[in-house]
Parts: C-alpha cells; sequence; structure tokens
C-alpha cells in the first residue's frame, strides 16, 4: 500500500503496564512469536511514513534496545494523559507539516487499509480538523461514545459516565485511535486542560475543543471490534494470540493450504506455506519456516528457521531447528532432530536421528540412530555425507568428517576419519563367544540369591 501524502506516526507506549505483572514492556510481549509493537509498526512500514516516533516512559531503556532506531523515541516523563504523551513528540516532528496520526503500542491489529482511510478522511471535502477511529463491540459497556451523522461527522464526545441514556444507547465508541494535520493537532493540544478525576490531559478533548471552534470533526469505523483490541493483562495477551491464530488459519487454508485439525496448528508471524502443503494436527511453526508445494508436515511436529522443499515429508514428531534445509522430496521421520543441516534431494533420515552442522546429499538414506557428532566442547565441526551413501543404523559420525558418495557405513561404527566414494567404513570391536557361559552365570547367580534369602 503506498502513500499518496506525508504523514507521520506517533505511537504511545509510556505506560507501565502494571496489569502484565511482568519485568519485560508491555508492548513487546509477543504475538505469534513478534512483540506487539512489531506488528503494529510493520503495518505503518508498508504505508511509508515520513517519520516515526515511539513514546516512552517505563521500560525506556527496554524499547530504545528493542527498536536499535527504527523509530525515533522521545520520553514521557511523569505520565500525565494520552494529551500530554503526544504532546511530547512535538519536538520530534518540528520539522513535519504534514498529516499526524496517532496509535498505541498495546493495540497492535489495526489494518493499515484503516490507518489509510483515517488520512483520506482528513483530506475530504469537508477537510475536518480530527478524525477519529471508532468501533463497534458487541456490549458497548463503560467505552466513551462517538455522537456523529450519517456523514460521519462527530457532534460530541462523551465519556460513559458523562453520557445520557439517549448517548449511552449509541453503539459507536472511541478507540483512542486518531489523525490531524500536525500544525492543527499541536495547536488544540496546547489547550486541553486537566480539569477531571484524574488529573490528566486527554488526547480526545482536542476534538470537544475543535467542535466547539465551530470546525468539524469526523470519525471512521474499524471493520471488526478485534481490530481495535487493547491488550493490557496476560489473558487478554492470550485472547489476541488465539485472535491473531484464527486469523492466520483462515488465511493459510484460502490460500490452498490444508489443515486437517485447524485449532492445534499454531503458526509464527512470518510463517510461509504454499499451495497444496498438508499440515497434521499439533504443529508449531516457529519464527523463519517456509514450506513449499506439496510438502507434508505431519502431526506433533516443531519447525523454527528452516525450510522445507517442495514434496518434503516432515515427522511426526520431528524438530527442525534454524538453518535446516531439506531439499525436494527428502524425507525425516519421527523423533528426526536438524540444526543447519542440509538433507538433499531425495535424502531420508527416518528416525532417531540428530543431523547437526551437516551436508547430506541427494539420495543418501540415514539410518535410525545415527548421530553427528558436531560440538567437542568448545567449537561445532561439519559433517559431509556424499550422494547416496548409505549410513547403517546406531552411527556416530565423529566431525570433522567426509562421507563419500555411495559410501557404506556399517551399523554401530564410531567414524572419526573421511570415507573414500564407495568404500565400506566398519568399525566395531571384535565379537568375543565364550559358550555356556551366560547358562553357567544364571545359575551362579540364582544360587547366590536363594542362599541370602535363607
Amino acid at each position: 500500500m503506498n502513500m499518496t501524502r506525508d504523514f507521520a506516526a506517533i505511537v504511545l507506549a509510556a505506560g507501565k503496564g502494571t496489569r502484565m505483572k511482568s519485568d519485560l514492556h508491555k508492548v513487546l510481549h509477543p504475538i505469534a512469536g513478534r512483540p506487539m509493537l512489531d506488528h503494529l509498526l510493520a503495518t505503518v512500514d508498508a504505508l511509508q511514513p515520513a517519520k516515526k516516533v515511539v513514546v516512552v516512559g517505563a521500560g525506556r531503556d527496554q524499547l530504545e534496545n528493542a527498536l536499535a532506531g527504527s523509530a525515533e523515541t522521545c520520553l514521557q516523563e511523569p505520565q500525565l494523559g494520552t494529551g500530554h504523551a503526544v504532546q511530547q513528540a512535538e519536538e520530534s516532528l518540528a520539522d513535519h507539516s504534514g498529516d499526524v496520526l496517532v496509535l498505541y503500542g498495546d493495540v497492535p491489529f489495526v489494518k493499515g487499509e484503516t490507518m489509510q482511510a483515517m488520512l483520506d478522511r482528513l483530506h475530504a471535502e469537508d477537510r475536518p480538523k480530527v478524525v477519529v477511529l471508532g468501533f463497534e463491540p458487541d456490549d458497548p459497556g463503560h467505552y466513551g461514545r462517538v455522537i456523529a451523522d450519517a456523514d460521519g461527522r462527530i457532534d460530541k464526545m462523551v465519556e460513559f459516565k458523562d453520557a445520557s441514556e439517549e448517548e449511552r444507547a449509541c453503539r459507536l465508541c472511541n478507540s483512542g485511535v486518531m489523525a490531524a494535520r500536525s500544525a492543527d493537532m499541536f495547536e488544540l493540544l496546547r489547550r486541553v486542560g486537566n480539569d477531571n478525576a484524574q488529573g490528566e490531559y486527554y488526547l480526545v478533548d482536542i476534538v470537544n475543543i475543535a467542535n466547539a471552534d465551530g470546525d468539524s470533526c469526523a470519525v471512521v469505523s474499524a471493520d471488526t471490534p478485534a481490530e481495535v483490541t487493547g491488550i493490557n493483562s496476560r489473558a487478554e495477551l492470550a485472547r489476541a494470540e488465539a485472535q491473531w491464530q484464527e486469523l492466520k488459519r483462515e488465511e493459510a487454508m484460502t490460500e490452498g493450504v490444508t489443515l486437517t485439525a485447524p485449532d492445534t496448528v499454531f503458526f509464527s508471524w512470518d510463517t510461509d506455506l504454499a499451495a497444496d502443503v498438508t499440515v497434521e494436527p499439533h504443529v508449531v511453526f516457529g519464527p523463519g519456516v517456509s514450506v513449499a508445494r506439496g510438502a507434508r508436515i505431519r502431526a506433533f511436529s516443531h519447525l523454527e528457521g528452516a525450510r522445507v522443499g517442495e514434496g518434503c515429508s516432515v515427522g511426526p514428531y520431528a524438530r527442525l531447528r534454524p538453518g535446516a534445509v531439506m531439499e525436494k522430496d527428502s524425507f525425516v521421520g519421527n523423533f528426526v532432530e536438524m540444526k543447519q543441516a542440509t538433507l538433499g534431494e531425495g535424502a531420508k533420515a527416518s528416525h532417531l536421528t540428530y543431523l547437526g552442522d551437516a551436508e547430506v546429499g541427494a539420495g543418501a538414506n540415514i539410518g535410525a540412530g545415527t548421530i553427528t557428532c558436531n560440538y567437542d566442547g568448545y567449537f561445532k565441526h561439519k559433517t559431509v555425507i556424499g550422494e547416496r551413501a548409505f549410513i547403517g543404523s546406531n552411527s556416530a559420525l565423529i566431525a570433522p568428517v567426509r562421507i563419500g558418495t555411495d559410501a557404506i557405513v556399517a551399523a554401530g561404527s564410531a567414524v572419526s576419519r573421511d570415507v573414500g566414494d564407495g568404500d565400506l567404513r566398519m568399525v566395531r570391536g571384535e565379537q568375543v563367544v565364550k559358550p555356556g557361559w551366560a547358562d553357567r552365570f544364571h545359575d551362579a547367580m540364582k544360587k547366590k540369591k536363594a542362599a541370602d534369602r535363607k
């Protein structure tokens, strides 16, 4: 989505978030593996803002570290209300003459289309001084009401406690998200007072001040109440996660992905599944996963930072860790773990295997119980397995080591030296057979046990 107008975003994130009962700043709590603040800023970035300013207070260091220069910050200290918070950004926007969009770090799901609609409404023919984002919840409860006509022109903004019965019957509520031209925003804020029970300066008051001046203000409605849901507690965070997951599942199925038990599959913010991928129950996608067309992710598998190629099969009970790459038609079965490893086209590791810091060639077969011993206690080392190599069950490949093309490693081998192309490597102790020894041992032990009981 491309902006046609110059705008700046102010994101309010100065609150302490005490209801979270956490040392982590409220807006840094993750939804789908991504801080809620980053969800919001990604939507803002898609509109190409001229500037982003995050208003910080409590947990300032955490926020500045998390932002890492991706947005400017300004400090609100002490915290004297939403209007006061927006005022703190005025200096940062001293050279900005365009529009200002005020958002909240704990309201992460406002759509880009909604933000755009607010900015467009600001420049409609009647040129309202302020545009408010409204919503209609199932239960309006104690939300402040937006009293507006059929064209969205606001007659009055009123808090629930101050509303008449007729006004309380209005279902259109105030989300707190607003847009105004920069000059108008800060001029109106300078006239906001704090003569209220909390002694705070409220952003919403700029609407009533503008109306009192004879100017018009307007409301734009969110598509759904979920778009403007605020997150203030762990329970609300869990509901937001569930809301996001539900939308992602629906999106995936719409795009041609089969989810055999949708409610049991969990996605990350950047999960990328192609059409005709099948995902069985109880699969978890961590950040950084892409799955190509026709692949199947079987039940109880966990993937993170992995790339799964076309036609591959994963699991059940498989774990793909960061750096795992499965090329076309490769296969990992139950209780196989991969990390920083590539499984070549058509290669397979069917069960009970660890592949770490490894490169497995096309068509290779990794037997059950095989492990790549990649860590010596100080450094990681690489294992390279050639095309069509066969690694027998219960083998330990002690890196750094190279197994050649078409080579065979016999079951139970501990391989610490390279194996040439087409060679067989068998590393086992000599088998010793003592006829009758076990029978004599059992007889002696039984007699001893019987004597101990007397």
